[in-house]
């Protein structure tokens, strides 16, 4: 991701998934942060990073 375009489809997708407050994301630093009700489930998050146009590197944790 570089540009707020980017940053607004990820925002997007990931703000869909249930329960998800607040997104936030870095994009000096390569990283998003999500902040949620409950515990996300990896490949929900995964699928999400993909509908946005990108490609998720490493696990969620």
């Amino acid at each position: 991701m570089n540009c707020e375009h980017c940053v607004q489809s990820v925002t997007a997708e990931l703000t869909a998934l249930p329960g998800v407050r607040e997104v936030t994301v870095d994009l000096a630093a390569a990283r998003v942060t999500v902040h949620s009700e409950a515990a996300l489930d990896a490949s929900d998050v995964r699928e999400a990073v993909d509908e946005a146009g990108f490609e998720l590197a490493g696990a969620p944790s």
